[in-house]
């Protein structure tokens, strides 16, 4: 296990190896959702409520169902994007965001109104991510890594190893440029290595507003958006867990935001609370009582902190 906490931007308790770069699993769809603020950001990704299909012809988004998927929706998990990934066909996803099995919403807007049977690992593995390449991050003329090392670790001051590995069959071509399309997850292999601390300092920047050490780095705009609860999963935003109804983590107050992946990994933001903590390799079943002892552990009404020994229960 692994850990830090920050508050007030000061590091006020550290835990295990903090700078070993561990696999981060969904946490990579968290840092998906950067990149395609970078490219809001930068004009290339102007409305999120745009078909994917007209930025990103021939890259699978034709089809009566597909052709209505929006930015929006890859970005809420809300898709239902149909079809074979990689070779493995959407079908054989589990649910997301623990909803039922039936599919729903097929009216004019289409099934993207609804959750249903979502297929997350595929419809955002490769459609979301491939789709801000192709579409968002192209005019970059860079793979994603590249983009994400120099746009949000190198401003952020990460300094720990970083990978970010695709798949054999990922490879697609940009604008005639070979470039290798990486997963938002770690299943079957491949995903984001990063360590605790740069994590946190990932952390620090969307808990400043997308600031850090008084560079911009995302716009407060699109860190907003990526607040705002999805209409069929008030506890989601754009690749972030929300606890707005307190429903996610009842320890943590409402202002809170995750970024969770298997492990369990979790940066936990309140811009509040001005505080970023990550957890790693914990119990996913104590998770609730992990940030609970975080905030018990805290005088919250003082400007200096003390905290507990982390190692005495």
């Amino acid at each position: 296990m692994a850990g830090v906490l920050f508050r007030h931007g000061d590091l006020i308790a550290q835990w295990g190896d903090v700078h070993r770069s561990d696999l981060t699993f969904s946490v990579a769809k968290t840092y998906l959702a950067l990149l395609a603020g970078l490219a809001f950001d930068d004009g290339l990704l102007p409305d999120v409520h745009e078909p994917v299909i007209e930025r990103c012809p021939g890259i699978g988004f034709e089809g009566e169902h597909n052709a209505r998927i929006t930015w929006h929706h890859l970005l809420q998990q809300t898709s239902e994007w149909e079809g074979t990934c990689l070779g493995i066909p959407e079908q054989g996803r589990p649910l997301p965001l623990g909803q039922s099995s039936a599919r729903r919403g097929r009216g004019e807007e289409g099934r993207s109104a609804a959750v249903g049977r979502a297929g997350v690992t595929l419809r955002i593995q490769r459609r979301a991510h491939q789709s801000v390449v192709a579409g968002a991050a192209a005019p970059m003329a860079a793979p994603l890594p590249e983009v994400f090392g120099e746009r949000i670790l190198a401003p952020t001051q990460c300094m720990d190893p970083f990978q970010w590995e695709g798949y054999d069959q990922g490879w697609t071509d940009v604008g005639g440029k070979r470039m290798l399309s990486v997963p938002g997850g770690s299943h079957w292999g491949g995903g984001v290595s990063i360590s605790a601390m740069d994590q946190a300092r990932i952390g620090l920047m969307l808990m400043q507003q997308g600031r850090f050490e008084g560079r911009d780095v995302l716009s407060s705009q699109w860190i907003a958006r990526m607040q705002q609860p999805c209409e069929v999963a008030p506890f989601y935003g754009y690749l972030v867990w929300l606890n707005q109804t307190g429903q996610l983590f009842p320890a943590a107050p409402r202002s809170s935001w995750f970024a969770i992946g298997a492990g369990s990994s979790l940066t936990w933001i309140d811009a509040e609370l001005k505080v970023v903590c990550v957890l790693r390799w914990i119990d996913s079943a104590k998770a609730n009582d992990c940030i609970a002892r975080v905030m018990n552990c805290m005088d919250w009404g003082q400007s200096s902190i003390g905290l507990v020994a982390w190692g005495q229960s």
